[in-house]
């Protein structure tokens, strides 16, 4: 069972969404999900009487819930309590449905993966492999996607070396990078190809993950040598490495007459079969 598998049981039904630009995260409506699952004839009550027993239970998603104004049937703007995916796939375990039960198995199956991938790292970068295989990749570009996972992490090393919080400082540089290989920060990056929640690079061509990872290594070289002592300074070298590699775009751009940043994301790259992103 896989997510997207998991996730046809919600076909054809009407489920509210809500897509929350600073966070870049989806949100449910949780009646909308309980109706589908389970069927109830009154769902407002279902899930007032669940809610008040995971709350007695400690159950912290359920306190850490909002709500959003969503449409009701009625046509009015109503608050509506809303989770976001890591949220929702918590309550599904609490509902003691037939329909839940893809969700629980795949959430299960994902946590065994994981802690196999913590015991054995190598399990991890095969099932790497083999999902963007499945998902239509050549292995061309497959080779150049895990090669910019090693230089991401060689980078990411690298700030934790000189300092740098993970978390809102990885990002700002990581902006700082993208921006200046690219002329664009990482959101007006991803809008200019339509993502929202997918991962940029996976939605690269071949000439763009290297210039990325041109742009990541450079910076990597930079602080090894400069060995930057404050976040300032850290910056500054993003944004050194950055620009080589923005050099280096501008003059294929002017060798080709062809733009390298391209509106094309995995959507349009992959086969139809498997041009979905899970």
């Amino acid at each position: 069972m896989t997510q997207k598998q998991a996730l046809k049981i919600f076909e054809d039904k009407k489920v509210r969404t809500a897509w929350n630009e600073t966070e870049e995260k989806w949100y449910f409506s949780v009646v909308d999900v309980l109706q589908i699952l389970t069927g109830s004839v009154d769902v407002a009550a279902y899930w007032r009487k669940l809610k008040q027993r995971l709350k007695a239970e400690g159950n912290e998603t359920v306190t850490n819930l909002h709500g959003l104004k969503m449409q009701a049937a009625d046509g009015k703007m109503r608050m509506t309590d809303v989770a976001d995916t890591e949220q929702l796939f918590r309550l599904i375990q609490s509902v003691p449905s037939p329909k839940a039960e893809p969700f629980k198995l795949w959430i299960a199956k994902v946590a065994r993966e994981r802690i196999d991938e913590i015991e054995d790292p190598e399990k991890g970068i095969d099932r790497l492999m083999e999902t963007y295989l499945k998902k239509g990749y050549s292995k061309e570009w497959i080779n150049q996607r895990l090669k910019s996972i090693e230089v991401r992490k060689e980078l990411t090393d690298e700030w934790e070396n000189r300092g740098v919080k993970k978390g809102q400082e990885y990002a700002i540089l990581t902006d700082e990078i993208t921006k200046a290989w690219s002329g664009f920060s990482v959101k007006q990056y991803k809008n200019f190809k339509n993502l929202k929640k997918e991962n940029l690079r996976d939605n690269m061509s071949n000439l763009e993950l290297v210039l990325n990872m041109l742009a990541e290594a450079t910076t990597t070289e930079i602080s090894k040598e400069k060995k930057p002592k404050t976040f300032a300074e850290n910056k500054k070298i993003a944004q050194q490495g950055g620009r080589i590699a923005g050099n280096t775009r501008k003059e294929i751009e002017e060798k080709t007459g062809k733009r390298v940043i391209t509106k094309l994301n995995a959507k349009n790259i992959l086969p139809p079969k498997n041009n979905e992103i899970e």
